[in-house]
């Protein structure tokens, strides 16, 4: 049986490449509203980040999704991601792998 490819994508923290499912995409949409994307589906331009309430604390120190697309963000959508990676870790601790 072959070996299935495993999909890697770049950290825009850390630099480093990781599982896609590792990792958690943030979209920039056509009217430049920024937002979580659990899905990976939605519409736009999208950066990748480490599932880790660390490296999430480290975006929201540096203000990397600003510099990444462009455009200002607000100081609660950092707020909403660090909350959300934490939520994400917490229930990968519970379940195991997250399903």
């Amino acid at each position: 049986m072959a070996q299935r490819k495993i999909p890697m994508r770049k950290d825009i923290v850390t630099g480093e490449m990781k599982p896609k499912k590792e990792l958690v995409r943030v979209v920039k949409n056509k009217e430049n509203e920024v937002s979580l994307d659990p899905t990976g589906k939605k519409a736009g331009r999208g950066a990748y980040i480490h599932l880790d309430v660390a490296t999430a604390k480290k975006a929201r120190e540096q203000k990397t999704f600003n510099k990444v697309f462009g455009v200002k963000i607000e100081p609660a959508f950092y707020d909403e991601l660090v909350a959300y990676v934490d939520h994400q870790v917490a229930r990968a601790e519970l379940f195991g792998n997250g399903k």
